[in-house]
């Protein structure tokens, strides 16, 4: 059936209501208006309210098959991609405020046409508002359900898995992959969309270095979906109102209450600010190098001048930088030094160190 004939159906069986309900109609139109236009006289004329409904219905009908579909049809969109954690929170919200409007109805519909127009009215708004507030405060919601049910887990119930949510940095590193190979991360990956949006528009970036950084993010998300046996769950949902990713991560993870894997410092500071778990990459990789201390000896060979007037600097083998104070003077050579002392943080390990040769001379 073409949209036309749709239009002019619902035209029709307005015009019928109208005809129908012609006294209710004189009635309304007595009521808010009246005799300074003769509408008075329209009571008990049905072909004039068969006209009126038939107006109404043409209007109405006009914008719910044009634009009010479109909208319906995003909003459907949306529902059905919303998260059910989200859509719970927002039904949750309608389900409250319609019970208010079910308290106050009864007092507004004693004042007449006016009242039932105004309980009508206040009926809807109590409901739209109610789900966008049940919506906007859902990870109060989660807190609030953990809390009644937080005791059956600690007594033996079903424990649910966690949820580790990967930050852009950490994917595009790469060990992530590497250590979900090795089975020391237990629980769902959580990879949330706002940060594959992210790593697209790496990807498409028109710097190269960018670029190929982005899609190495791309081919290791691939890998940990497609190669390892970890569960990985794509969430879809987002945060409007924060344009920031690493905020939105940190919502994401109050939400679930999950714990937000990153190699990013700055991130992990804000982690930590926020309450929320944090595993460091970086952290990790330092954990499992092997142990130097200050007064051990080893070999290393300076490659380069250090910030420092006279520093030279030299790299273990698992990357961590040896600063070499006056070092300068053996750069391109093997030299054993001495270890003083190791700086270690979660950006990292240093460790810093004076030629063996200077301090056998002194």
């Amino acid at each position: 059936m073409t949209k036309q004939r749709l239009q002019l159906l619902l035209t029709v069986i307005g015009g019928l209501l109208g005809y129908r309900w012609n006294e209710a109609i004189g009635q309304f139109l007595l009521g808010i208006g009246s005799p300074l236009f003769g509408i008075e006289q329209l009571r008990g004329q049905p072909y004039w309210s068969a006209a009126i409904g038939a107006l109404l219905i043409l209007g109405l009908s006009g914008w719910l098959l044009g634009s009010g579909a479109s909208r319906m049809q995003s909003w459907e969109d949306r529902l059905a991609n919303a998260p059910s954690l989200e859509l719970l929170s927002g039904i949750t919200g309608l389900i409250l405020g319609l019970v208010i409007s079910v308290l106050l109805v009864p007092v507004l519909t004693g004042a007449g046409w006016v009242g039932t127009v105004a309980a009508w009215a206040l009926t809807g708004v109590l409901g739209v508002y109610g789900f966008r507030i049940g919506y906007k405060k859902r990870e109060d919601l989660v807190h609030f359900m953990s809390s009644l049910f937080g005791d059956k887990k600690k007594k033996g119930g079903p424990q649910k898995d966690e949820h580790k949510i990967l930050d852009t940095s950490v994917i595009i590193d790469g060990r992530i992959a590497d250590i979900c190979k090795t089975g020391f991360i237990e629980g769902t990956l959580v990879i949330p969309e706002f940060v594959l949006e992210e790593l697209q528009h790496i990807a498409d970036s028109s710097d190269l270095l960018k670029r190929n950084r982005g899609r190495r993010g791309l081919d290791i998300l691939n890998k940990i979906q497609k190669e390892l046996d970890v569960k990985v769950l794509i969430y879809e949902g987002d945060f409007e109102e924060i344009s920031e990713v690493d905020s939105k991560l940190v919502r994401l993870a109050k939400a679930l209450q999950g714990k937000v894997i990153t190699n990013d410092f700055n991130l992990n500071k804000v982690c930590e600010l926020q309450g929320v778990s944090v595993l460091n990459i970086n952290d990790l990789a330092n954990a499992v190098k092997p142990v130097v201390l200050p007064g051990e000896e080893i070999m290393v060979q300076v490659i380069k001048d250090g910030k420092e007037h006279g520093q030279g600097v030299a790299y273990l083998d698992d990357g961590t930088m040896i600063v070499v104070e006056g070092g300068r003077d053996y750069i391109g050579a093997t030299i054993e030094v001495l270890v003083t002392s190791v700086l270690q943080t979660s950006a990292g390990r240093m460790i810093f160190a004076k030629p063996k040769l200077l301090e056998k001379a002194l």
